[in-house]
């Protein structure tokens, strides 16, 4: 799980990302697949698991490991049955299935309310004696979980439908260990909860860059006519994908070599296409390369090119882009076409875990910033602009309902932020509730329309000042004189409890020159630098008057220009839309990276048949090492009770033989051992006919055939 606090725009790198598992089974199998993840994500990870079937209790322990972690996310997973324990046959067990449903519910709501990180809970798939008697059940979480704050709710059809897994269940280690998954579900669960973390950690993209021919639409429009262009289903669902992004609050723009009035006519042309050109925000259409477009439209928009993915079928222009703009996110249109709804369904980067009431009027309200920036570059006087503005600022105290927009504003707010502290909603409500701390929301319109909720103060009150921990202000809002307004409300709450000064601390970064700008043009500041911080100082009788001046809006030079290296994307999304879309790859890729630990390390006594390699393979997965000598012994390597268990089941998985518990608990258990007892049990399984006919098959060889069998067994091994 990535983390933008690992940047350097912190000062400090940032401790491992902890993901700590509460379930109402034996959840140890996610483990591997998570460690999986984070060498794929290129992170640095912890994973720990809470007690056994303590999920409420580990909710509400205010002494639990999940009140313990700090950096990280909480992930507590829970099936149907174990709601219902173990028994769901009659009205009487169902209503207590919905009443456990709902105190599950409100131990999840009481957690994240306190906890340090995020909170997702997965509804897991049910046994399928049971899949069919749920609906009631999970409708009730659904209603309780979907807008509660601070919880991620992913349900079971949610993750089947994106991870499918056809024999999910498995009855024998249900059985024997309480591990009710085959090993391509826990791969499907620790991949959903992975892909979630990962969301949580990183600040989202926020505008997507389209290419047109062929990528729109099929064909050429300077070639084909804008008429003769057609929309063939994947492309459709390209245009409906790309208008549900927009509503999740992400910008769309045009990125494409062509003749700008051969684009603009083809979207007269076909009033049938989903996406219309008033969908898009801005566009470049012109012959210049694509990654000098891309970083135009970035400083038009006052974004970081870091939040831009482009789309293209080409994958010279998209390999021109990672080279021109790097910080960038391209991502080529499969070759077949009709993966492309799928590829679509799995690009990481593309997830929006909570879209509030701003996200979708995003593309409306930068529509209002783009006007008024083109009228205030013809306007005559920018004095007389300004003056004309019916500039609109309306600072409160912040309602509950704005929580998760507030804390959004933090994680997403790059140039105007002082401090750039990105919090959850929860880490929000518990600094509301100390003693002096308070936080205000602004709501900023002008005559060219109403922006929402683009600024956020916290602030503490101390003995002798009002110390404002974070100051931020949405980029589509800078230049107006908004963030003036909000250091004067901030000099007003001041008075009105009798402090006299203003404190705002700053912390740089690589985007937050603007906020810096705008703290030095305050003339009548005391600037100190404390702590590796600067820290400034305002007399709040003085700062109450503070209002916009032509020289201080001047200073305001957008962050977009830059091309900081310390934002540039590790993730190769592409790679795992492509690759890793399945719970079937992740399993062959975790399989494959296994077989090659053991073989790097192969010596003396290494695995030489097909059986001993497999398993060494499978011991190595387990062991969380290297197992590369056919004399190496399971629990001298650090095999317990429930690697046993999980062993077992590999074994069945991978050579269609069922062991005892008896088989594989011995304290001499060598891998040759255990390779030999399953070669026996697959001869074992022939039933006398075949058996019978093996033997006289063997017996009618000459010596040379059984010489040639033999070699030809030895070259292919």
């Amino acid at each position: 799980m990535s983390d933008t606090t690992a940047s350097p725009e912190n000062r400090q790198p940032a401790p491992p990302f902890r993901i700590v598992i509460a379930a109402s089974f034996t959840a140890e199998p996610l483990r591997a697949p998570l460690e999986f993840w984070a060498r794929v994500l290129k992170s640095s990870i912890e994973v720990a698991f809470a007690p056994f079937n303590q999920v409420v209790q580990t909710l509400l322990d205010p002494a639990s490991e999940f009140a313990r972690n700090r950096h990280g996310v909480n992930a507590a997973l829970c099936r149907f049955e174990d709601l219902a324990q173990f028994d769901i046959r009659g009205e009487d067990a169902l209503r207590r299935l919905e009443e456990n449903a709902l105190q599950l519910a409100a131990a999840l709501k009481e957690a994240a309310s306190r906890a340090s990180v995020p909170l997702v809970f997965i509804l897991c798939p049910a046994s399928p004696q049971f899949a069919g008697q749920m609906q009631r059940a999970r409708d009730i979480l659904a209603r309780e979980l979907t807008s509660a704050g601070g919880v991620h709710f992913v349900d079971d059809a949610e993750l089947l439908a994106l991870y499918p897994v056809e024999d999910y269940h498995n009855p024998e280690g249900e059985r024997l260990g309480r591990i009710p998954y085959t090993e391509p579900m826990f791969a499907a669960l620790a991949t959903m909860l992975a892909r979630r973390a990962q969301a949580l950690a990183l600040a989202p993209y926020k505008v997507i860059a389209v290419d047109c021919d062929n990528t729109l639409w099929q064909g050429i429009c300077g070639e084909d006519g804008p008429a003769g262009v057609l929309l063939d289903p994947p492309r459709r669902r390209l245009h409906e994908f790309l208008l549900q992004q927009r509503q999740a609050g992400m910008l769309l723009a045009l990125a494409s070599k062509n003749n700008e009035q051969d684009v603009l006519d083809t979207f007269a042309a076909h009033p049938e296409f989903p996406l219309r050109l008033e969908h898009f925000t801005t566009w470049r259409l012109n012959w210049e390369s694509k990654a000098a477009n891309l970083a135009a439209m970035a400083a038009e928009l006052n974004v970081g090119l870091d939040t831009f993915i482009f789309l293209d079928d080409n994958p010279k222009e998209c390999a021109e882009v990672a080279q021109g703009a790097p910080e960038a996110l391209p991502l080529t249109l499969p070759e077949e076409i009709e993966q492309l709804p799928e590829m679509l369904a799995h690009v990481w980067a593309f997830d929006h875990l909570r879209v509030t009431e701003e996200d979708r009027l995003r593309g409306e309200r930068m529509a209002h910033a783009r006007e008024f920036g083109n009228e205030l570059k013809n306007a005559a006087s920018l004095e007389e602009f300004m003056a004309g503005l019916n500039l609109r600022v309306d600072v409160q105290p912040m309602e509950l309902e704005r929580l998760g927009r507030v804390s959004q504003l933090t994680q997403r707010t790059n140039q105007f932020n002082t401090t750039t502290l990105r919090r959850t909603e929860s880490e929000i409500q518990q600094l509301l509730e100390r003693s002096g701390w308070s936080c205000y929301t602004a709501e900023v319109s002008d005559r060219f329309g109403e922006y929402g909720l683009v600024g956020v103060i916290l602030v503490q009150r101390r003995i002798t000042e009002l110390y404002v921990d974070s100051l931020l202000l949405s980029c589509r809002a800078l230049g107006r004189g908004v963030e003036h307004r909000l250091l004067a409300a901030v000099a007003e709450l001041a008075l009105d409890e009798g402090i006299y000064t203003v404190t705002v601390p700053f912390r740089e970064t690589a985007r937050n020159a603007p906020a810096r700008q705008f703290l030095e043009s305050i003339e009548f500041s005391q600037v100190d630098d404390e702590n590796g911080e600067r820290v400034y100082r305002m007399p709040a009788t003085e700062l109450q008057a503070l209002r916009w001046k032509p020289a201080a809006a001047a200073a305001l030079t957008p962050a977009a220009t830059t091309r900081p290296s310390a934002v540039l994307r590790q993730v190769d999304y592409a790679k795992i839309a492509a690759n890793l879309r399945t719970a079937a790859q992740v399993v062959a890729a975790m399989r494959k990276e296994a077989q090659a630990t053991w073989q790097a390390q192969s010596g003396d006594n290494a695995p030489a048949s097909d059986v001993e390699r497999k398993l060494a393979a499978i011991w190595s997965e387990l062991l969380e090492k290297p197992v590369s000598s056919v004399t190496a012994n399971f629990f001298d390597l650090g095999g317990h009770s429930l690697l046993a268990v999980l062993l077992l089941m590999r074994v069945k998985e991978e050579f269609s033989v069922d062991l005892s518990v008896d088989d594989v608990y011995s304290g001499t258990l060598t891998l040759g051992e255990l390779a030999a007892a399953i070669e026996a049990r697959q001869l074992g399984e022939l039933n006398p006919e075949e058996y019978q006919a093996l033997l006289a098959e063997i017996e009618g060889l000459s010596d040379e055939e059984v010489r040639a069998l033999l070699e030809q067994e030895n070259k292919e091994e």
